[in-house]
């Protein structure tokens, strides 16, 4: 459990472009349905065919995810990255090597069309996400299509010891190759799948304004192909929250894993222990600039707190909301106190924030929570709110999660919080401890590979399942 404030009465590079195991013995199947067993080499590293569409070490959100867990996997196996043809320039820089290490995707021309009209119906820029995963999981099927047509021979030789889907993240995409892979006995893994949190209740303002309409038919995506076939074909699926994982199938139980999908790189986000002394408490905002994410509450926490510490905010992040952030430091009196950095480049990171003693993220909805862990790879306290995913990223020991019901109570919470920090000074340097031990140990994109190689090790072994 989190230390949790009663109630009361995803870190952002720079960048916004578009958005091993030896004596493995698989069982396969052949053609029509016989069982052969292929047995590796002794020595010779597991082969995985990594399947993310998106997968980009320049840009944010998931194409993020998808290259930091690829690239993690490829380091510990012999694995093939499969990707869209728009991340190829970036893996190059990155130091892949095509046909090699990575093969690129040209589904474009259906991609670009679906992405724009995503554009025209999404409501605005940073809005209607909804209708954005929806249409690209159209896009999709065209990009699995693409995939079979390049690799479908060598998969069907054994060249792969099993196929494996990173991105899309989002638990509404489907599969549509894993009914061929099924005919050929090649094992198919999911994940990790995260996202569709409901809207916390209380919230239906915030809902309205970022043009969330479509999430209240979201259920609908049950029907699209292949629904059914990539959860029950699938030999392992990875749920990346409580919520998506209790969304899958009970027919799925026994195959699946809650692995969360952030994860962080201590080296690009090193430790510097924080301790609060005197009476300065220096708080860090990241991220986008819209209404879910909740930049205001933190504003108006600050703005009701009473006590005798000097609190300074740092806001790290742009977007549609600045304007009205700025105008209600200025209504406040804040000005002093409420500083706007805008975006700040990965690689600055730990510079910009060497003196800031807390993460806050008031965030009402976040499904996986990245800048959490980053910030607590740093040193930084994690403030949260108790809902989604950052909650469960973190323990009494390590952070701190307040309870809501509505904005009132959440901005309430939040006050609480930095007057329990007050009371409690020296809770700032254990939690900030306890934070980077438990990033390293449980949240680092190697950790978070050797949990997906033993995943792959108990599917082609029939072991016992993992138990992470």
């Amino acid at each position: 459990m989190s230390v949790t404030v009663p109630d009361s009465d995803s870190l952002l590079p720079a960048s916004r472009a578009w958005p091993s195991a030896d004596h493995i013995s698989p069982q396969r199947r052949t053609e029509n349905g016989a069982h052969s067993s292929i047995t590796k080499s002794p020595g010779k590293a597991l082969r995985p065919l990594l399947i993310a569409e998106a997968a980009n070490p320049e840009w944010t959100s998931v194409p993020l995810v998808g290259w930091n867990l690829a690239h993690a996997i490829m380091q510990r196996t012999d694995a093939l990255l499969v990707t869209q043809i728009r991340n190829r320039d970036a893996l190059l820089r990155a130091g892949l090597v095509e046909e090699r290490d990575f093969i690129a995707i040209d589904n474009e021309r259906v991609a670009r069309a679906f992405y724009r009209l995503s554009e025209r119906l999404r409501g605005g820029a940073n809005k209607g996400w909804t209708v954005v995963t929806a249409l690209s999981s159209f896009s999709y099927y065209s990009f699995e299509r693409e995939v079979w047509r390049l690799l479908g021979k060598r998969l069907m030789a054994g060249e792969f010891d099993l196929v494996h889907r990173i991105t899309p993240l989002s638990p509404t995409s489907q599969s549509p190759i894993v009914g061929k892979l099924k005919k050929y006995g090649i094992p198919f893994v999911l994940g990790p799948l995260n996202g569709g949190v409901p809207w916390p209740k209380g919230f239906s303002d915030v809902r309205s304004r970022e043009r969330e309409w479509l999430s209240a038919i979201r259920k609908l995506h049950f029907l699209m192909p292949s629904y059914r076939a990539t959860r029950s074909e699938a030999a392992a699926l990875i749920a990346g929250s409580r919520h998506t994982l209790g969304e899958l199938p009970a027919s799925c139980a026994e195959r699946a894993f809650l692995i969360p999908e952030n994860a962080a790189d201590p080296e690009r986000f090193p430790f510097q222990l924080r301790e609060l002394s005197g009476d300065r408490l220096a708080i860090a905002f990241i991220g986008r600039l819209v209404p879910y994410k909740g930049a205001d509450v933190l504003i108006e926490a600050v703005a009701a707190y009473r006590g005798r510490l000097n609190i300074e905010v740092l806001i790290v992040g742009d977007g549609p909301q600045r304007k009205e952030l700025e105008e209600t430091v200025r209504r406040k009196g804040l000005w002093k106190s409420v500083k706007f950095a805008g975006w700040v480049e990965q690689r600055d990171m730990a510079s910009t924030l060497a003196g800031y003693h807390v993460l806050a993220l008031p965030s009402v909805r976040e499904f996986g929570g990245g800048v959490v862990l980053e910030a607590m790879s740093m040193g930084l306290v994690p403030i949260v709110a108790n809902y989604g995913g950052p909650p469960e990223l973190i323990d009494d020991q390590s952070g701190i999660a307040v309870d809501f019901q509505d904005r009132e109570s959440l901005i309430a919470g939040f006050t609480k919080a930095f007057e329990y920090l007050e009371i409690n000074p020296g809770l700032v340097s254990s939690l900030s401890n306890a934070t980077s031990r438990r990033v390293r140990k449980r949240y680092s994109w190697q950790a978070k590979a050797a949990q997906m190689t033993e995943i792959y090790n108990w599917i082609l072994y029939r072991g016992p399942k993992p138990i992470f």
